[in-house]
């Protein structure tokens, strides 16, 4: 009895990680570049383990949410017209250098903007004046709108020529072997890990005037909603349910 009111109450949590899931695509419905995520389960009650004088006990009961894979299709793109406003036609990502943390990350979401940076004089730099320190340098960036400078192919910063903003832009492309297991960094970053393989050159195409559009399918994340709703509550139930037996077993007891 116990083990059916533990199965339940598991069951019930693991869909408040889904709903969680769910809860989060549908609130980046409109972000540029977003990528959905899936709750994937597995089955936990798999194998017995060694327990007290040689005693086979169950290890786990019930579901759990193993990951949260990302699904990296593509839904579409927009026209915006915007000088600064990038797509990619194709597989790869942008690469965005976090100055601050020296962080690369990998993104999908081309909405960027000019932005300037202030670079500080190198030690051995000689004053134009005497007495006067030297000054930090201003320069303009392709950046993200929170400060990370997008990466040319070489991976170098790209500079934006106050003079002439409509100058064509090189954006660096780049790409894994493999796209499963990225680490989902915020709403639209991705951070690699060790199983996605060496990174190379994207073949995606860089579009000017365009943004990719979210990949969240409105319609499939409110079945999902409903899905997880009906589990939480036949999980609730079956809880209640097993409590209320247990407690007419403990009644006749006594």
């Amino acid at each position: 009895m116990n083990m059916s009111f533990y199965s339940a109450a598991v069951g019930a949590y693991q869909q408040n990680l889904r709903m969680q899931v769910q809860g989060n695509n549908i609130a980046n419905v409109n972000t540029q570049g977003f990528r959905a995520e899936r709750a994937a389960f597995g089955q936990l009650m798999n194998r017995n383990v060694n327990g007290i004088d040689g005693e086979q006990l169950p290890k786990g009961t019930g579901t759990r949410m193993i990951q949260a894979t990302v699904d990296f299709s593509s839904r579409g793109y927009m026209d915006t017209g915007r000088n600064f406003d990038f797509a990619i036609n194709g597989d790869g990502f942008f690469a965005l250098f976090d100055p601050a943390t020296r962080e690369i990350s990998y993104t999908r979401d081309g909405s960027f903007y000019s932005r300037e940076f202030l670079i500080p004089p190198a030690e051995d730099a000689v004053p134009e004046k005497d007495g006067e320190e030297p000054q930090p340098t201003s320069v303009w960036r392709l950046s993200d709108n929170e400060g990370r400078c997008v990466l040319d192919p070489q991976g170098n910063f790209i500079v934006i020529d106050q003079d002439n903003l409509m100058a064509p832009l090189t954006l660096g492309v780049f790409d894994f072997a493999i796209h499963e297991g990225m680490e989902h960094a915020d709403s639209s970053r991705f951070l690699p890990t060790e199983r996605n393989g060496q990174l190379y050159l994207g073949t995606g195409e860089v579009k000017r005037g365009m943004l990719e559009m979210s990949n969240v399918d409105i319609t499939t994340e409110f079945i999902k909603v409903i899905e997880s709703q009906r589990a939480y509550g036949y999980a609730l139930k079956m809880m209640q349910t097993s409590d209320e037996i247990e407690t007419t077993i403990n009644g006749l007891r006594s």
